[in-house]
């Protein structure tokens, strides 16, 4: 009798008391996780998809994710599905490089944040930006787990924990099937140059196309096509162009006035109806005219400054495109109303189209500015630094990155050295 009313008190006292701090602990160190979970994260603006601007990257359908995505990649980042420990392709991967979400391409993790969790997943202590990813409550299998979606592609990438590494105590074990990897040297190649600096590193240097092709030798003349642009003092402009495959030839000059005022001592005064333009020379098999649209656009100027580029004013410095033909113009206005409808640009485009009368070359000094002129101040400040957006945005489009033209005729920049 006396040992049944032993066990029978032993039994309240586990419910009265045990029981309750047992829940009370659970609950703490619940809290405390989820607490974990963002002290060590500071909060940072989502990094863009490459190539685009302002958050404006839509996914891709689900049938175009079918056929873009394997079976696997597809299971795991559409369906929240989990790949096999210790059978993926990244969870011993100790190359230097950069993850990013293999639905958008947004920026996630870095090599140098990675670490050996014992897993069988890839394991990383934070993001590169916390923007990029979002956490969310998973209770799926009766577990109360802090899943990781990406920011962009919204892809299940896997989950957060607590019991991480110094400095942020956390482990984000993430599949290796919803990530791709892009080793250090090929950041720059792959439009992700922006991110050496997470080795170390920053954009020191830079790859520029010193010499271009004899074009008239090795180019049927039926597919040589021409093309004028203005947009600002045409150094820059010409070397921004210059550095594409199947752009032959670029030359610095004038036009929009008088053959008589077609000098640099007229126009800069602003006296004559010229503006400094840039005639380029092109493949249209290796580059057509829309590609060379998009690298005016968002690369050479800014399309939105009214009679002035950066530090230079006057209508000489205009942003217009000097169309050579009725197609030119139709593919012209057909792109400005794409940047208009996207809303790229806050401000209004104030390019004009104007129909070529004749190009006249500028003075021999002017030809070739920028590769002459490396320490000019002007060059350093206003012009190098378009060199770097181009190699950003479309290294797919550089001549330098084109294999049959690689290291030909190529020079070396160190930036920092400029600068």
């Amino acid at each position: 009798m006396k040992d049944r009313n032993i066990r029978l008190l032993l039994i309240i006292f586990v419910i009265l008391v045990i029981t309750p701090f047992l829940v009370f602990i659970t609950r703490m160190n619940s809290e405390n996780s989820e607490k974990e979970l963002n002290i060590y994260i500071e909060e940072t603006t989502a990094l863009n998809p490459v190539g685009y601007e302002d958050g404006k990257w839509q996914k891709p359908s689900d049938d175009i994710l079918l056929e873009k995505l394997s079976s696997l990649q597809y299971e795991v980042t559409q369906n929240d599905g989990t790949e096999p420990a210790f059978q993926n392709e990244f969870w011993d991967n100790k190359e230097e490089g950069i993850y990013v979400d293999i639905v958008s391409g947004e920026p996630l993790f870095s090599s140098s944040d990675k670490f050996k969790s014992g897993t069988g997943w890839p394991s990383f202590t934070r993001p590169i930006s916390s923007g990029n990813i979002k956490e969310t409550i998973d209770n799926s299998y009766g577990i109360k787990r802090t899943e990781v979606r990406s920011y962009f592609g919204d892809s299940h990438l896997g989950h957060v924990f607590s019991d991480g590494p110094e400095p942020t105590g956390l482990r984000y074990c993430i599949n290796s099937a919803a990530l791709r990897f892009i080793a250090k040297n090929e950041l720059i190649k792959e439009g992700y140059g922006e991110y050496l600096y997470l080795f170390g590193e920053d954009k020191s240097q830079l790859v520029i196309r010193e010499k271009l092709s004899d074009w008239d030798e090795s180019h049927q003349m039926e597919d040589i096509k021409t093309a004028v642009f203005a947009g600002g003092c045409f150094w820059g402009v010409e070397a921004v162009f210059e550095q594409l495959y199947g752009v032959l030839n670029v030359e610095s000059g004038y036009s929009g006035g008088s053959e008589e005022s077609a000098n640099y001592k007229d126009v800069s005064s602003g006296i004559t109806n010229h503006a400094e333009a840039v005639r380029i020379i092109y493949d249209s098999n290796l580059i057509d005219f829309n590609t060379l649209l998009k690298v005016y656009f968002n690369v050479a100027h800014d399309p939105t400054q009214l009679n002035y580029q950066g530090p230079d004013r006057g209508r000489q410095y205009r942003s217009a495109i000097f169309y050579i033909d009725e197609e030119q113009k139709k593919q012209a206005n057909e792109y400005i109303a794409e940047l208009r409808e996207s809303e790229i640009f806050e401000d209004e485009i104030v390019t004009r189209l104007i129909s070529l009368d004749a190009f006249y070359p500028a003075e021999e000094y002017h030809q070739d500015f920028l590769i002459n002129n490396l320490y000019h101040p002007y060059i350093v400040n206003w012009d190098i630094p378009k060199l770097e957006d181009l190699n950003n945005k479309y290294p797919e489009l550089l001549s330098v990155n084109n294999p049959e033209t690689f290291d030909k005729a190529n020079s070396l920049i160190e930036i920092n050295e400029i600068k």
